[in-house]
């Protein structure tokens, strides 16, 4: 077996009595991490050139980072095509020793531009009728303001402090913005986790916050003011929402492909074992994610990650394209049904 598939208790008995159909999906998750993306390339091409094809109903898209970039891809006219041109410009980033944190940022967004190559792109993505991206960005609040990287590092130490005691701590440092396409459903959900502010995606600011949604703290510039935003430092929105612990929608199921076979709600959580827990919003959530037996035959035995960057450029190229390439297995398991039904708990 190379895939799992983890479904909630709701989800668990509507597979068992319905099977896993399209049209019964309403949400779809896209979480940070990354290069840990790749290992869900061949998922991606299959759900939107496939899986998802002659959908008549919309299908809400919730990411953060990486997902959100992915999510872009899928709001396009064209969805495979924009997922590859992220898949190529992604894989094969490279940065010089040493680089600032705004080479860095200078450099990463060379992807932007190759998924989106001319304003037709950013349109479509708008006024797809279909594909409703939502995702999130954390605005910066208090102590975590400062453009300084001392005075960052001193915010983030304190904001992960904070998060230790209770995630509900991270209200005093930053806020989540949730940028969503008109007429999205998830905007009207309320959320009473985290303050959060709902912004309407436009041409204007959809770049900018997609950039904003992975400038991740200390590594990349932060995003100063967004159209519709306000004013303010903007960063990645796996800072809120790492891997996603929403009270989704009760309506229909949500597909959740994911790199691991649990989840991080929250940046600071990564860490935290005991936060690494399925809550109850997840009873009709259906997750993706490979086995333990899968990952150990990749490269290095594990998915790519950012620490991957630290290694010698043309290894790290070569064994990212053999996970992309393997990445299709995942896919052919989920098409044929090659797979073991789980409750996810």
């Amino acid at each position: 077996m190379r895939l799992r598939v983890l479904a909630g208790p709701t989800a668990l008995a509507h597979i068992q009595q319905h099977g896993l159909n399209a049209n019964d999906i309403t949400t779809l998750v896209g979480a940070s991490g990354g290069p840990k993306w790749f290992s869900l390339f061949g998922l991606d091409q299959y759900l939107t050139g496939e899986f998802f094809q002659g959908r008549q109903q919309p299908l809400q898209l919730l990411g953060s980072s990486a997902g959100a970039w992915r999510f872009a891809c899928y709001a396009q006219q064209d969805p495979v095509a924009a997922s590859q041109r992220f898949c190529d410009a992604y894989s094969t980033l490279c940065y010089p020793a040493k680089a600032s944190s705004k080479e860095i940022t200078d450099i990463s967004m060379t992807v932007i531009k190759r998924v989106f190559p001319d304003p037709d792109k950013i349109h479509e993505v708008i006024n797809n009728p279909l594909f409703k991206l939502n995702f999130t960005v954390a605005r910066a609040r208090a102590l975590t303001r400062s453009r300084h990287k001392v005075g960052q590092l001193a915010g983030l130490s304190l904001t992960a402090a904070a998060n230790l005691a209770s995630r509900r701590h991270l209200r005093f440092f930053f806020e989540r913005c949730l940028f969503y396409a008109p007429d999205s459903q998830l905007a009207k959900n309320p959320l009473q986790d985290l303050p959060t502010r709902t912004i309407q995606l436009s041409e204007q600011n959809l770049l900018p916050a997609l950039q904003a949604s992975g400038s991740i703290p200390l590594v990349l510039d932060p995003v100063q003011d967004i159209p519709g935003a306000g004013r303010g430092l903007f960063y990645d929105g796996g800072v809120t929402d790492y891997h996603f612990d929403w009270p989704f929608s009760q309506h229909g199921l949500v597909l959740y492909p994911h790199f691991y076979p649990y989840i991080a709600p929250g940046w600071f959580d990564k860490s935290l074992p005991w936060r690494r827990k399925f809550s109850a919003h997840y009873h009709n959530v259906v997750l993706l994610c490979p086995t333990a037996d899968w990952v150990a035959s990749l490269p290095g035995a594990k998915i790519p990650d950012r620490k991957d960057f630290n290694r010698p450029d043309k290894a790290r190229i070569h064994d990212w394209r053999e996970v992309i390439a393997r990445s299709h297995e995942l896919a052919e398991d989920f098409k044929a049904g090659h797979y073991q039904l789980e409750p996810l708990c």
